[in-house]
């Protein structure tokens, strides 16, 4: 079964597709539960409430994380707090987006 690693790097190929940075590199993902029947649950934040590409998002995650070795279901657990700052992102990704370190 695919472990928390695993699935952190599956999810760096979903994109912001507003930022054009990975989730994961944007510091989005906060917590992800794999539990013994195969069911994960990724707990994430978006850069905002107002953030038009959610429900899009959403779907990406849920469908990348599902296609991973023995995970049988994927849930989301969208949260508000902590709020999400730029202080979330890798070096990677503050680099790329211009940002000094």
């Amino acid at each position: 079964m695919a472990d928390e690693e695993e699935i952190l790097d599956a999810l760096r190929d979903v994109y912001d597709p507003e930022i054009r940075v990975n989730i994961v590199d944007l510091g989005l993902i906060y917590k992800i539960t794999i539990e013994e029947d195969g069911h994960v649950v990724v707990r994430m934040t978006f850069t905002s409430p107002n953030c038009p590409a959610v429900e899009e998002l959403q779907k990406e995650i849920i469908r990348t994380v599902k296609k991973q070795d023995g995970i049988t279901d994927a849930a989301l657990d969208v949260v508000w707090e902590p709020a999400w700052t730029m202080e979330r992102m890798t070096e990677e990704a503050r680099l790329e987006l211009g940002y000094d370190i």
